[in-house]
């Protein structure tokens, strides 16, 4: 039965509301021969990993959908939705645009490496378009990390099969100048929810599970003690309590 709320009961979960703008992100696991691609147009590995995810201005964290059918004759009269496929959302990143325009760079040739298998010179009038093979342009490293301002909690996404698919035009004009930005729209194949490093799956806090269930099963199952079996899951060592 619905009660009044006391002033202290709301503020303990009021004061703990996430805020948008405390997030990073960041590009990885591009294939060689792209890597390459974007080299020689100026655009090279550092720049991708330490530099194009900080000049991210907006992001989105990414949704996703049920595909359902319509199953009849199960039950007399009742018809049933069972779900059959996970949808994602294609996921927006809009960008500051640094004075050597490598944020340009970045996602046009990663376009174009896309679109130039058939090794023509793209000055000759013969020259077409013919698509790679889908690993050589997608990517499994991406990551939008959302965290808050003690960096105390957090929530992370890694995309798999992730490549851009829309670059949108860049208006300029004469009028008041602001900072410049390119946005891109990109497809990828799914997402894990949660950390997926090999050390997060080793110490058993990788996809979002709780490193202190995980110390608990883990005392549980040993003789450690529920303080060693911590530091075990945190990816710790046991010299680490001694020390």
């Amino acid at each position: 039965m619905p009660r009044p709320k006391k002033i202290s009961e709301l503020k303990s979960v009021v004061a703990k509301l996430a805020q948008t703008s405390h997030y990073e992100v960041t590009f990885g696991g591009l294939d060689g021969k792209l890597s390459d691609h974007l080299q020689k147009r100026g655009v090279d590995t550092s720049f991708i990993t330490r530099s194009a995810g900080l000049l991210c201005s907006s992001a989105s964290i990414p949704g996703s959908s049920l595909a359902t059918a319509d199953i009849k004759g199960n039950f007399m009269g009742v018809q049933e939705k069972m779900a059959h496929s996970r949808i994602f959302t294609e996921m927006q990143l809009e960008f500051y645009v640094d004075s050597d325009y490598r944020m340009i760079k970045f996602l046009e040739h990663w376009m174009e490496f896309i679109t130039d298998g058939s090794g023509k010179d793209q000055t000759e009038r013969r020259y077409y378009y013919r698509m790679r093979y889908p690993d050589l342009y997608k990517c499994d490293k991406t990551k939008i990390v959302k965290f808050d301002r003690d960096f105390k909690k957090e929530i992370e996404y890694t995309f798999i099969g992730l490549f851009p698919k829309n670059l949108t035009s860049i208006p300029v004009s004469y009028d008041s100048s602001n900072i410049l930005k390119v946005s891109a729209s990109f497809e990828y194949e799914r997402y894990i929810a949660g950390k997926s490093t090999s050390k997060s799956v080793k110490d058993g806090s990788s996809s979002n599970k709780d490193i202190e269930q995980n110390a608990q099963a883990l005392a549980d199952d040993t003789d450690k003690s529920i303080e060693e079996a911590r530091i075990l899951a945190s990816g710790g060592t046991i010299e680490t309590l001694i020390g």
